[in-house]
Order: C-alpha cells, then sequence, then structure tokens
C-alpha cells in the first residue's frame, strides 16, 4: 500500500515519550503505536492513543513485523527504556535505519553496557552482577572500598539504587532488589553492584543520525542522598556547551554511544566526572525524562523531540544543519524535581497554590504527577517524586530565589487523606 504520509513507529511512548508523536506528526508524519507488553505498565501514565493511527499489542515479533508492514514505516524508535530492543529489533527486520541487533541488549543492560565500554577502553566503575545475596556481599568486601552501589540491571529513574556504606547495607540492597520488580515490571533476577564513582553527575542529551551527533544539551545533576542510601534528584541545571567539563564530557559521551552501536536516534547519558575523568553512569536510547520542547527550544535553542522527528524525516537536513554541532546556551535554565515525605490518598490539587508556582518569574512550566484518587507517598526516586518544574531566567538569583519559594509550597499543592485516617 502506497501511502501519503510517511508512518512513523513508536514503540512504548510513556512519560517523555509522549512528546515524539507531535513532532513527527508536525513534520507531515503519521504515527503508528507498538505496545510490547499485553497490559500497559501500571507504574506510567498510559500513552495518550489519540493521535495514533493504531496501537499494536506486541505478542510476538513475526506478527508484529507483518501488521507494521502494511503501513510501510519510514523508522522505528523506542518512547521509553523498556521499548528499546524491540524498537532495535522492528527496525533491524523492516529495513530502516537501525541501532541493530547485536549490542542491543548492551543499551539495556547496565552490567552488558559497562563491560561493552571497558572493552572499548574506556573508563567506567568496576562491577559484578550476581542472583545470590552472599555473591554480592562477598564481592563488595573483596572488590571495591566502600561505598559502593547496588541496583538493578534494567531499570531507569533511580529506581532501586542504593548507595551502601557497609556489608550488611549491600546485603540489605541486594535483597530489596532481588526480591521486587523494575518499574518497566520486570523481575530482578539478578543484581548489580559497582565501586562508587566520586564526583559531580552530568546528563549529555544528543540526537544521532548515521552516527553524526547533535549535541542537545549537558546538565549538571543536584541530588540527595537520604539516611535509607536512596539518592534523590533534586534539580539540575544547563551548562554551556564549552562551560567547564563540557566538551570532556560530551567527547566521553560520543565514544561511549559509539561502542554501543548507537547510529541514530536520541540519547540520555548519565555520566560521573571523576578526579581521572568521566565515567558513564548508564546511557538510555530514548529520550531524556526532563523534555519539555517549549522549555528546551527556550533556553538551549533546540529539543531532542523535534531534532529526533527532523533526523528521521529529513535527514540531510539533520547533517547539514545540525551534526556535529552543538547547543546554544540561552540565559538560566533549571529542572526542579520536587520531593515529599507525604504519604496518603491525594483527594484534590490546590489550584491556588498550583497558579502561585505558575506565576513565579522563572517558572518556564510545570508538570504535577499526581492526579485526585492517586497516591502520594516518601520519594525514593523519580517515579515518586510530585512535580517536574521547569525554570528559565536572566540569572543565577532569580532562578535561587524562585526555587525557594517552590520549596515552601511544594507539600500544599496536594490535598490529601493521611494512610494513618484510612
Amino acid at each position: 500500500m502506497s501511502r501519503n504520509k510517511p508512518v512513523v513507529v513508536l514503540v512504548d511512548a510513556y512519560t517523555s515519550g509522549k512528546y515524539l508523536s507531535p513532532e513527527f506528526i508536525a513534520l507531515g508524519a503519521e504515527t503508528v503505536h507498538v505496545q510490547s507488553t499485553p497490559e500497559f505498565m501500571p507504574s506510567m501514565p498510559a500513552p495518550d492513543l489519540g493521535d495514533y493511527l493504531a496501537n499494536i499489542v506486541h505478542e510476538d515479533v513475526e506478527t508484529t513485523v507483518e501488521l507494521l508492514s502494511k503501513y510501510e514505516p519510514v523508522c522505528v524508535l523506542a518512547g521509553q527504556e523498556p521499548g528499546v530492543t524491540l524498537a532495535d529489533t522492528l527496525s533491524e527486520r523492516l529495513g530502516v535505519p537501525t541501532n541493530g541487533t547485536p549490542l542491543s541488549e548492551a543499551r539495556r543492560d547496565k552490567y552488558l553496557m559497562i563491560e561493552t565500554l571497558r572493552e572499548a577502553g574506556l573508563r567506567c566503575a568496576e562491577q559484578f552482577k550476581g542472583s545470590e545475596v552472599a555473591d554480592l556481599v562477598g564481592w563488595a568486601q573483596r572488590a571495591a572500598a566502600y561505598p559502593v552501589v547496588v541496583k538493578p540491571l534494567k531499570s531507569a529513574a533511580g529506581d532501586g539504587v542504593f548507595v551502601c556504606a557497609d556489608a550488611e547495607e549491600v546485603r540489605a540492597a541486594a535483597e530489596a532488589v532481588l526480591s521486587s520488580d523494575t518499574i518497566y515490571c520486570e523481575t530482578n533476577r539478578e543484581a548489580l553492584v559497582q565501586s562508587y564513582l566520586h564526583g559531580a553527575e552530568y546528563v549529555v542529551d544528543m540526537v544521532s543520525y548515521g552516527g553524526r551527533r547533535y549535541v542537545c544539551g549537558v546538565w549538571m545533576y543536584h541530588k540527595r542522598l537520604l539516611p535509607n542510601g536512596r539518592n534523590i534528584y533534586d534539580w539540575e541545571h544547563l551548562l554551556g556547551a564549552d562551560e567547564g567539563p563540557a566538551p570532556a564530557l560530551i567527547d566521553y559521551v560520543d565514544r561511549s554511544l559509539t561502542a554501543l552501536g548507537v547510529d541514530y536516534g536520541p540519547t540520555h547519558a548519565e555520566v560521573i566526572l571523576t578526579p581521572d575523568g568521566p565515567a558513564l553512569v548508564e546511557v538510555g536510547s530514548r529520550i531524556a525524562g526532563n523534555m519539555h520542547p517549549g522549555f528546551h527550544d527556550a533556553c538551549a535553542g533546540g529539543n531532542q523531540a523535534t531534532l529526533t522527528a527532523l533526523a528521521y524525516l529529513d535527514p540531510g537536513r539533520f547533517l547539514t544543519e545540525y551534526a556535529g554541532r552543538r547547543y546554544t546556551q540561552r540565559g538560566e535554565a533549571v529542572c526542579s524535581t520536587t520531593s515529599t515525605a507525604l504519604s496518603g490518598v491525594v483527594t484534590a490539587v490546590d489550584q491556588q497554590v498550583v497558579a502561585e508556582l505558575g506565576g513565579l518569574e522563572t517558572v518556564f512550566g510545570l508538570n504535577l504527577k499526581i492526579e485526585p484518587g492517586g497516591r502520594i507517598r516518601p520519594t525514593v526516586d523519580l517515579y515518586s517524586s510530585t512535580m517536574r518544574i521547569f525554570m528559565h531566567g536572566a540569572t543565577a538569583d532569580a532562578v535561587r530565589r524562585d526555587r525557594q519559594r517552590i520549596e515552601e509550597l511544594k507539600d500544599r499543592v496536594y490535598l490529601i487523606r493521611p494512610d494513618e485516617c484510612e
């Protein structure tokens, strides 16, 4: 069947993946969604399927390829982390631009990811994976100075990540990981323990086409370590592309993506700047979680969602105008992720408080993460945070002032029925 518009396939367009379909449509394409699981994943809001031609629930590769073939898609890409390996398989089978399957697992499995970098001669953490708590504790005792990090092999957003100061904390963390599922409903059959990378943590976001890359942003994380070993997100701020460690971070991530076989699509890399230089925490072959197209356009002169759509639909223009180049910082930019110690059921949202937050001078926009009827719980990772607030201002002082007011207001946004009252 010949179609008037190109068709783009998005696999698991959860969370920030929701921004991809509108950008492809704005550039003249139509979109089809592939759902990799029989039911939508309960840990994330279900994708809004209103803009898609169809939603295909994946059962097996042969059937999904057959169903997609009639749309003659021009590309297949992941909307969120759990869709990465399926998108690689489908794009390879359909003969469209693809990162391929040989290194697909290394782009999802954090142990394989780091070992792939090690084989390429890139700086990275020491590590061990195992299915037995005693083996994980034993490695930590023998091989690494404390603290060490324990985490799942295939999760994200800080899920199940513990910073451990001694063997007993490693034991407790390993037991917690091995007795749980990831936020993507995958059973943790093994856990990963790694040497702790000392230094500030950064994000490097890129879009690639044919192995050539555009740098969309370099952000510095500011996190807070809780007494239970969970390292939660507080805020991140945008660096200039030539500021401080940014060039070294960009070069390291470029080499890491090459080692991992990433030639196409958006990537979101987290990197520690150790005393010896950059070392990868992990990289996701999908757009960043802090994506907000208008916000990124305002503060960096472009955004991953739009540039991903451009790369796939008009590669000539992308390669001519963007590949090999970097973003331009425009003012101070911060993405603030609010935490809470509250626990209960949200009964309502105080719109006056929301209006006050939205009216702050440097607040560009905000996303409320809990709806009435939903549960609020103490923050332990990105998914249990309460709001994401995008801030853009002329000076760091103005942003700092408004961040202080956000801290004062954040726990007044949601009206709750506390757990003890149920």
